[in-house]
């Protein structure tokens, strides 16, 4: 089995990861951090094989996360689970030894294609001493290709985002109406994908009462939140 520590601050995000993990077979969760801080303490308790990190936590960059584990000598292998889509980002990652780099909001086909091209990646490096070029060229190409996106039938990338973006623009919660009438989609439909959203864990719900009648029901993001003590590398 393949010990996983996820690393993720957000509650909902934490859970639905930590299933997702569960659902692969060969894979198991030996933790969950909710700080850098946290992650570090775990891992000098239980060295794992595979950290599922979210790049922005509460008390430091997940870049710098990775460049403490180094310095300590902890070899574990990272794959960035995050919303950060600045190029400087990725190379930053890339450059301190993140395997694979998995934009939020995604699906669990998504991660369940990046965890096993990282399973099949191990069994092709286990009980080899020496390799050749083809040998090498075919195990780094296992971490490549096309993590597809495999959303339910009849939803797009495209709108998902913009329903994403929507959110990111209502740090106090927005009705899927209010989604639908700024994206150019119905009510039904934004709704389907907030829905989404919240079975991915980048989206929670929040009952907003009015004067009178039902709850209106508002959706909002959790990722993209201002924080001050967040830092980028």
């Amino acid at each position: 089995m393949i010990s996983v520590l996820v690393v993720e601050d957000e509650e909902i995000a934490a859970e639905a990861n930590r299933r997702y993990v569960e659902r692969v077979g060969g894979f198991e969760v030996a933790g969950v951090a909710r700080s850098g801080g946290e992650a570090l303490r775990l891992l000098r308790e239980r060295p794992v094989e595979l950290i599922l990190l979210d790049l922005y936590l509460p008390d430091m960059h997940g870049l710098e996360l990775c460049r403490k584990l180094r310095a300590a000598g902890l070899l574990c292998d990272v794959i960035a689970v995050t919303s950060a889509r600045d190029l400087s980002v990725v190379r930053a990652a890339v450059s301190i030894g993140v395997s694979q780099y998995l934009i939020k909001p995604f699906t669990y086909a998504a991660l369940a294609e990046k965890l096993k091209r990282y399973a099949e990646f191990r069994s092709t490096m286990d009980g080899e001493a020496e390799a050749d070029q083809v040998d090498v060229d075919r195990a780094l190409a296992t971490l490549r290709g096309s993590a597809g996106s495999a959303l339910p039938k009849g939803m797009t990338l495209a709108t998902l985002e913009s329903v994403a973006a929507e959110l990111r623009k209502a740090p106090e919660g927005i009705s899927a109406q209010a989604v639908g009438a700024a994206i150019g989609i119905s009510r039904v439909t934004a709704r389907r994908y907030l829905e989404y959203m919240i079975e991915t864990g980048v989206a929670r719900r929040l009952p907003h009462y009015g004067s009178v009648g039902r709850p209106e029901l508002r959706y909002q993001s959790t990722i993209d939140r201002p924080n001050p003590t967040r830092k980028h590398p």
